[in-house]
């Protein structure tokens, strides 16, 4: 079990003290975290990361999942894309039937949180307990925010404006709202099984084990099987770009489980890619971070081309490894990449297959990217720096009330 202490090597004594100290202000306290799903996707992932470093420094924190069918999930899955701007309409049922299922939660769990830290909007309206039992409402945007669809928006904006306060990741993201916004980023472990040190052995298996040629360039994108990641055009420029390099394309992610849309989008990567078998598409199991962590050390380039993103871990994840990274300009990715110096940033598929190419053939270049990059995740997005934030934000609101919260 990693401790608190062997963060020092990386971010240095200082940070460790620091956390040690506002953890025992905050000793004793119930921090409940609540979600959608405990697989899949960065939220659980950082949770699952988050929750036991927390009980470490005396905090008492809680990480609890809502329930939900088939058809609760297809219509919050219609809310993240609405938000996302995808131009959906909404019927009155399916919001009375969203509300029906969180009221259902909230009578069902045990909300004893001295901050009840609600995650995206799968749980949102949970708030509505907040008159009957009081205590700090915390909710936290871990999405892209920058263009909703206004039926949606001012559906949930009743719900966020009854919180103390809300999280959001990226400037962009911030809306017009009554209550106190603070920016937190996210955040990656570098302990973690998925950013750990890897031996070269340990990459060769893996590839290996793919049937990856490591001899040849590989380019690799991993992200849940989502349109919104783009899987589609990441082939596109995949084979525009080979036109004039050659390389490997690998598109690998796994399933989360309030995500119904993943299989059709999974039969739709491989009916394109069908034709090329210098194309690897790999449904991995949740338990696959070492994979990931191998698959991303050993890619010549690593791709994140989304449409929409509310940060990317994926990003900080490969350029915490040195890799060259080519990933749009979107939500939280231009925070992590500063262009032709920590990464590249593209908007089209036309551009990422011209970057695919540039990087083969510039190998210094891409060697320097990779760099720079792993220096700004040090910097910025480790998961001591999130621990801090979080802890301050709880201070601020159990401590001073929500008017007396920092801007992170």
């Amino acid at each position: 079990m990693r401790r608190i202490e062997d963060y020092e090597p990386i971010v240095g004594r200082f940070r460790i003290h620091e956390l040690y100290k506002l953890g025992e202000k905050l000793n004793g306290k119930i921090i409940q975290n609540i979600n959608s799903t405990a697989v899949g996707g960065g939220v659980a992932e950082i949770l699952d990361r988050m929750v036991p470093l927390l009980r470490q420094l005396g905090i008492n924190a809680r990480w609890d999942v809502i329930k939900g069918g088939e058809e609760f999930f297809k219509i919050t899955k219609r809310f993240h894309n609405a938000l996302h701007g995808v131009k959906l309409d909404f019927h009155e049922k399916e919001f009375e039937y969203f509300l029906e299922v969180n009221r259902e939660n909230a009578e069902m769990m045990d909300l004893v949180g001295d901050v009840i830290f609600i995650h995206d909007p799968q749980p949102i309206a949970l708030v509505e307990k907040k008159k009957e039992i009081g205590r700090n409402w915390l909710w936290r945007c871990h999405i892209d925010f920058s263009t909703p669809i206004p039926q949606i928006w001012e559906f949930l904006k009743g719900y966020i404006e009854e919180y103390d306060a809300a999280i959001f990741s990226a400037p962009a993201f911030s809306r017009e709202l009554k209550i106190p916004q603070v920016l937190i980023s996210p955040s990656i472990d570098p302990l973690s099984d998925k950013n750990k040190e890897l031996s070269t052995e340990e990459v060769r298996s893996v590839f290996e084990s793919f049937k990856i040629d490591l001899s040849r360039p590989v380019v690799t994108q991993i992200s849940r099987f989502d349109y919104l990641k783009d899987p589609l055009g990441v082939i596109d420029a995949y084979k525009m770009a080979k036109k004039y390099v050659d390389c490997q394309l690998v598109l690998a992610g796994g399933p989360a489980t309030d995500d119904p849309e993943g299989e059709i989008v999974f039969n739709a990567i491989k009916e394109r890619a069908a034709s090329d078998p210098d194309i690897f598409i790999l449904l991995l199991p949740p338990a696959s971070d070492i994979e990931i962590n191998a698959l991303q050390r050993g890619s010549t380039i690593v791709l994140q081309k989304s449409l929409k993103e509310g940060f990317g871990l994926t990003v900080a994840e490969a350029l915490w490894k040195e890799r060259p990274v080519i990933a749009s300009a979107v939500g939280g990715i231009p925070l992590q990449i500063t262009h032709k110096y920590s990464g590249i940033l593209t908007r089209t598929v036309e551009g990422t297959s011209f970057w695919i190419k540039q990087l083969i053939q510039e190998p210094d270049f891409a060697r320097m990217l990779g760099k720079n990059g792993k220096e700004r995740i040090k910097n910025n997005f480790l998961i001591t720096r999130h621990l801090t934030d979080y802890m301050l934000t709880f201070l601020h609101l159990m401590e001073g009330g929500a008017e007396d919260i920092v801007y992170l």
